[in-house]
């Protein structure tokens, strides 16, 4: 008997993801694969969970009532406005369970994260790209994908900035197509990991809209912000049926009391540490696109933290250009896993100026 045929069809051809941010498991190596705040977690992390134990004893709130408040706090939305998740995986992962049922269709942009597609698939669902052009910069086009939608499109996904292509879109023409899809019965997932570490970013993000428009729901993490991957807490925004649903499919007790604390603190007192890498990093972009340019690496400029581009210029793949840095001890995503498209893409972020310094040096070395 052979176990995986007794899965669901659904997963027999279902390969697993691929993700950055693995340099941990060489050592010595600089890691540019992911996309996290440079400055690492706040001095104090390591106080702050220790004072975050107590409370071990019995089961977490399963409602994250304070960390709810903290949040509803800092981003001007009610408490019911919110849902709690292992990171934002978790809610990528609820969404599609909560909300698609199998044979419904949704609409991806590529490329774009590979979680939305994976758990997309996983339920069943008809996975549509809108395809993202190098003659766009990458950028959405919002009037062709406002062509597709129809009464069978369940669901389009936006990730702003965009991963892996470092693109953001604006507010005004992610709320229009908001209301369009309305008007068409779908639900925009729109997944704002990233924004917090883009200086604008209040400007931007469509948090505060989750009341006015029904079929919004947004998700974020502390993941990027604080540079804490290991500490899993995400979080979603919709309005507060949405949010009901959402909480039928949610694991119970899927946030340790430890994480909870954890996030309550960093967002009521440590929003300074993600404001400062912020202001740093938009900065960093701009010196590294002119220190990368001047040496012949073929990159243009970014409209957040990290970079997108294709070594074919170069006359090698991304696997190759990845393979030299390596020899220079950084790591930098090989962007293979998001489509034939993007063989010869690596994506890079931006870190602080000594760091940053190296890998400039390391790429000088990668073409010689």
């Amino acid at each position: 008997m052979n176990p995986s045929m007794l899965s669901r069809k659904t997963l027999h051809e279902l390969p697993m993801t691929v993700h950055g941010g693995q340099a941990w498991k060489i050592g010595g190596i600089e890691d540019y694969s992911h996309n996290l705040n440079p400055f690492g977690p706040p001095d104090d992390i390591k106080d702050i969970i220790s004072s975050s134990i107590e409370g071990i004893d019995h089961y977490p709130d399963d409602n994250s009532t304070e960390l709810k408040e903290a949040i509803s706090e800092r981003f001007h939305v009610g408490t019911d406005n919110i849902i709690i998740g292992a990171g934002s995986s978790d809610i990528i992962r609820m969404f599609p369970n909560t909300f698609i049922e199998d044979g419904e269709t949704v609409i991806i942009p590529s490329p774009s994260f590979a979680e939305y597609t994976h758990q997309c698939r996983i339920v069943g669902a008809r996975v549509f790209t809108q395809d993202l052009e190098s003659k766009d910069d990458f950028h959405m086009d919002f009037d062709s994908l406002k062509s597709k939608i129809d009464d069978n499109v369940k669901a389009i996904y936006i990730c702003n900035p965009n991963n892996p292509t470092g693109r953001i879109e604006r507010r005004e023409d992610i709320l229009d197509l908001v209301e369009y899809c309305g008007d068409k019965g779908t639900f925009v997932f729109l997944d704002e990991t990233l924004l917090e570490l883009v200086p604008e970013h209040k400007d931007i993000s469509c948090i505060e809209y989750v009341d006015k428009y029904p079929n919004l729901l947004v998700a974020g993490s502390l993941t990027k912000s604080f540079a804490i991957p290991g500490i899993r807490i995400g979080f979603g925004f919709s309005n507060p049926e949405t949010i009901g649903e959402l909480n039928k499919v949610r694991m119970t007790w899927n946030v340790g009391q430890i994480e909870q604390k954890v996030a309550t603190e960093l967002i009521r007192n440590r929003m300074g540490h993600v404001e400062k890498a912020a202001t740093l990093m938009a900065s960093e972009a701009r010196w590294m696109y002119q220190q990368l340019t001047d040496i012949g690496l073929p990159i243009r400029m970014t409209d957040s933290y990290f970079f997108f581009d294709s070594m074919r210029p170069l006359g090698m793949d991304g696997h190759q250009f990845v393979e030299r840095m390596l020899k220079n001890n950084i790591m930098v995503r090989d962007c293979a896993s998001f489509g034939m498209r993007f063989t010869d893409y690596v994506r890079f972020c931006v870190k602080d100026r000594i760091r940053n310094e190296r890998f400039v040096e390391a790429a000088r070395n990668a073409l010689r």
